[in-house]
């Protein structure tokens, strides 16, 4: 008997109170509006149901919906503050889904706005890692370009530079330390229970699906709105 697909909602978390760059969420990339990228590549994912956004924001929550995804409450002031865990906003999502999804599932995907280069295919790797292994949570990787075991510093007390993990024998190479990930905010894949039992990310058992770095940009800045322009452009040209 054919295996019946699995089905997950997805969670788009978009606040309004942006500071690094004012209205970031909905600001038009290559037309688009950032919201609108990350709602169009969910929708892309035959294992995603419905797609929910969790904002405060009358404004973004108007996008949202333009573009196909569902806004079915607007997100308390306290979970919308600049130091507001973003981990909260999900327990917040998964109480609301528990309640009022109709359905049950097991599985959530969470797709941040602010990863537009990301590809449908990445968020499919995403599902079925969490699908093949025991874990709670599945992240997204890029390799670091930086180790703390070989070229990455922090200030000490007395005023001077050590290596943020230093080993007794010394490191000439990188390739003769373990090797490093950065994080990134291309796609997370949770279990309900878990979001709601656990303080954070790693406070279970995780994996992760190593994303390409082109793919992989978080902006945050305007120059990362600028490298994300040119990129996209950059393929739209091959």
């Amino acid at each position: 008997m054919e295996n019946k697909l699995k089905k997950y909602p997805a969670l788009i978390c978009a606040r309004g109170g942006s500071k690094g760059v004012p209205g970031k969420n909905i600001r038009k990339l290559a037309g688009i509006p950032l919201i609108g990228h990350a709602i169009l590549k969910a929708m892309e994912v035959e294992n995603i149901s419905e797609v929910f956004v969790s904002t405060d924001s009358d404004e973004i929550a108007e996008v949202a919906r333009k573009y196909g995804a569902i806004v079915p409450f607007r997100r308390p002031e306290y979970l919308a503050e600049d130091d507001s865990p973003e981990w909260k906003v999900w327990q917040h999502a998964v109480r609301y889904l528990q309640d009022n999804y109709g359905k049950p599932f097991f599985g959530m995907v969470v797709i941040p706005a602010t990863a537009p280069l990301r590809s449908a295919e990445d968020i499919r790797r995403c599902v079925e890692t969490f699908e093949e292994n025991d874990c709670d949570c599945v992240i997204t990787v890029t390799e670091a370009h930086r180790s703390p075991y070989f070229n990455m510093v922090l200030t000490t007390e007395d005023g001077y530079s050590h290596l943020v993990i230093e080993r007794e024998e010394h490191v000439f190479r990188r390739q003769d330390v373990p090797v490093v990930y950065d994080m990134t905010t291309v796609a997370y894949v949770v279990h309900p229970e878990f979001v709601l039992s656990a303080e954070n990310i790693f406070s279970g058992k995780v994996k992760h699906v190593v994303i390409p770095v082109e793919r992989a940009l978080d902006i945050d800045t305007e120059l990362d709105f600028k490298i994300a322009e040119f990129l996209l452009k950059s393929v739209g040209e091959k």
